[in-house]
């Protein structure tokens, strides 16, 4: 049995599902247009660049959403899906995951984005097992604003991916094939556990990267 991980976004989806999240809440009137558009749009910046804090980004992330009743937040969600990601689904990724899903690999989307955010885009790939950035929930369900563990971004995800398998009664190194597919080169502490890296839609430090250790390059969503 072989591994197969997939990093979500720009990567699976042809957009960041994090920073669509920050668009959305502010087109539909939920936050503060300007304040939050520009805070939104520095993170991105960060994470493009390599520099972002995480728990910083993600602290603020949370801290957004427990401004809100789940119950809201999940209307919210439905609303995205249909606007945002279910048109962004390409037939090539589907077709990539269900690859890996055919041939009895174990599958998983490891990311950085939030588990509110990406547990249902998960779930409209078919994919069952996802490691992302936890909320801590109160006895409710409720968003407290808090993250638990350890950020899965950049080393974190080799971190959390380990913490995973461990809990499968698995580790990395006993998969005679483990594949990672990413778009970023944040990821490179993951890509380079894995016997196979794939660049996937490859920003131009990972091209680069790439290129330079002979990992292969996948543009999936070229026409």
């Amino acid at each position: 049995m072989n591994l197969a991980l997939f990093d979500l976004d720009n990567t699976l989806l042809p957009l960041d599902s994090d920073y669509e999240w920050g668009q959305f809440l502010t087109r539909i009137g939920a936050v503060d247009a300007e304040a939050f558009a520009a805070r939104n749009a520095a993170f991105f910046a960060q994470y493009q660049a390599g520099t972002l804090d995480p728990v910083e980004y993600l602290e603020f992330a949370f801290g957004t959403l427990a401004r809100f009743p789940r119950k809201q937040l999940d209307l919210w969600h439905t609303q995205f899906m249909q606007e945002v990601i279910q048109p962004s689904i390409l037939p090539a990724a589907r077709a990539l995951v269900a690859e890996h899903q055919e041939a009895g690999d174990i599958v998983a989307i490891i990311t950085a984005t939030n588990r509110f955010v990406t547990a249902p885009i998960a779930q409209a790939f078919g994919v069952t097992n996802l490691i992302a950035a936890e909320p801590e929930l109160s006895a409710g369900g409720e968003i407290t604003g808090k993250l638990v563990g350890t950020p899965p971004y950049g080393s974190g995800k080799v971190i959390n991916t380990e913490l995973w398998l461990g809990s499968l009664g698995k580790t990395l190194q006993e998969f005679a094939r483990s594949t990672f597919y990413s778009d970023s080169q944040n990821d490179i502490p993951l890509l380079s556990a894995v016997t196979h890296p794939v660049a996937t839609n490859p920003n131009a430090s990972l091209a680069a990267h790439a290129k330079a250790h002979g990992w292969p390059i996948l543009h999936l969503f070229d026409d």
